[in-house]
């Protein structure tokens, strides 16, 4: 990992987010692209009577930048401050991808659930159109290690994609990648022959192999959040990643959806994976 973008609005869950990626830049020697979008409008970015206005809104957030930046735990950390025209945080991705990005960071209230979490907000605009990961962060950092990871899946084609990604990217900063399935008492129910089956034709998709085949968790649950989160105590994980649809958010994932209370429920951060 080389270079960490966190998205600034100089919120205390922006600072949650610039700490913790200050701890994986230190940790990875990578460098952060602290990122601010002005989000100025058409009728400002056009008219060529408003460039003083534009001028002042961008001095502005130079000066909070410096006061934002200023903080012990940045020290020792490259970090590039970056103001930006934008007027929506999906473009957050433009940006990754110019700067060649491993990781984008982001903090989020969190308060009542993924939905709320998520939709409407800028982070869920950022998930939705990221290609790279996007750790989501709600507290002031305290588990960065990230030494173990849970990676929810429900073992179909949609997530061989973003489990190749997951499994790449933690192998880069030596996160042990535990995977689970979680098997409800409805209609999803499936016998151990039919998990197995289906796991084995997904790792033979995936790896091509099945040498992770005796390495893959089955867990029985009332719901998908709560047995990944019962498993994530289990194995002492640092970290929960799930898959995401891309601009549908994180509304369908499994056989259905993913619990939108995971993220809510999980004193663990979250992080994202594009299908």
């Amino acid at each position: 990992m080389k270079k960490i973008i966190v998205p600034v609005d100089f919120s205390e869950h922006s600072e949650f987010a610039l700490e913790t990626a200050a701890i994986l830049a230190k940790k990875h020697n990578a460098e952060i692209v602290a990122l601010h979008m002005l989000e100025l409008s058409n009728a400002i970015l056009t008219s060529t009577e408003t460039s003083t206005e534009t001028l002042f809104f961008l001095k502005l957030a130079e000066k909070r930048f410096e006061d934002f930046l200023s903080k012990d735990y940045l020290n020792g950390v490259t970090v590039i401050p970056m103001v930006k025209h934008f007027k929506v945080f999906s473009e957050v991705n433009e940006v990754a991808k110019e700067q060649n990005a491993d990781l984008i960071v982001m903090g989020s209230h969190g308060a009542s659930g993924l939905r709320e979490l998520l939709v409407g907000s800028n982070t869920e605009k950022v998930v939705r159109y990221s290609d790279i990961p996007v750790l989501v962060i709600k507290h002031s950092p305290i588990l960065t290690d990230f030494e173990n990871v849970i990676f929810a899946c429900d073992f179909s084609v949609d997530a061989v994609k973003p489990y190749i990604n997951a499994s790449t990217f933690f192998k880069s900063i030596n996160t042990k990648m535990h995977l689970v399935y979680v098997n409800l008492p409805d209609n999803r129910f499936k016998s151990s022959t039919e998990i197995e089956k289906r796991v084995a034709g997904f790792l033979k998709t995936a790896e091509g192999n099945l040498d992770y085949l005796n390495q893959v968790a089955y867990v029985n649950d009332y719901s998908i959040e709560k047995g990944i989160l019962n498993y994530a105590n289990v194995v002492g994980a640092d970290l929960v990643a799930v898959a995401t649809h891309g601009r549908t958010g994180l509304a369908h994932f499994f056989e259905g959806s993913i619990s939108e209370d995971i993220a809510n429920h999980s004193a663990l951060p979250v992080m994202t994976f594009k299908i």
